[in-house]
């Protein structure tokens, strides 16, 4: 998936803002296939189970149960056509995620070789808090934070600075 670059800084924000909202006693399902993040959530000792790489915009079936208190979402809801389908859906009573913010300087993201890792969303911090809370959630808490990159350019000084990720932890009302 990383070809052996993780994303050191996104998961350190990432688990530091889940440990501030998510007890490891809790259960969660994290949406995607098992990944390198919700590999590291295990080691700490979170009780996480992925979704098997189903369609979401078609397919939400695996949120429609009770048996999760928390559903995470870390860089999903951007691959998604309607994510309002899924995130109405959720039967946990809370949920984390994260997705990319729209950076003024920079296309969408595109996989060259991989369909479905492309980006359909990237968002305004406002039209994520919108799409939740129209979806039914409320937001307690977020956060954004940059993604530097270490190239030489007008780009890369840009993103020391602009914010790149945007989380958040809401519970249904």
């Amino acid at each position: 998936m990383y070809e052996g670059k993780f994303p050191k800084k996104r998961y350190k924000h990432t688990l530091k803002f889940l440990k501030e909202v998510v007890k490891t006693d809790e259960s969660i399902l994290d949406l995607g296939i098992t990944n390198p993040f919700s590999e590291i959530l295990q080691k700490k000792g979170f009780n996480v189970t992925n979704t098997k790489g189903e369609d979401l915009d078609l397919q939400t079936d695996a949120v429609k149960t009770p048996d999760y208190d928390v559903v995470t979402a870390f860089e999903i809801f951007e691959h998604l056509v309607a994510p309002f389908n899924v995130l109405q859906d959720i039967q946990a009573k809370k949920l984390v995620a994260s997705v990319p913010l729209k950076l003024w300087f920079a296309s969408a993201y595109k996989s060259k070789t991989d369909e479905r890792d492309r980006h359909f969303h990237e968002f305004e911090d406002w039209q994520f808090d919108w799409l939740l809370e129209k979806a039914g959630w409320t937001i307690k808490k977020r956060t954004k934070f940059t993604n530097p990159v270490k190239k030489v350019g007008f780009r890369p000084i840009l993103r020391r600075f602009t914010p790149r990720y945007y989380m958040v932890y809401a519970e249904r009302l």
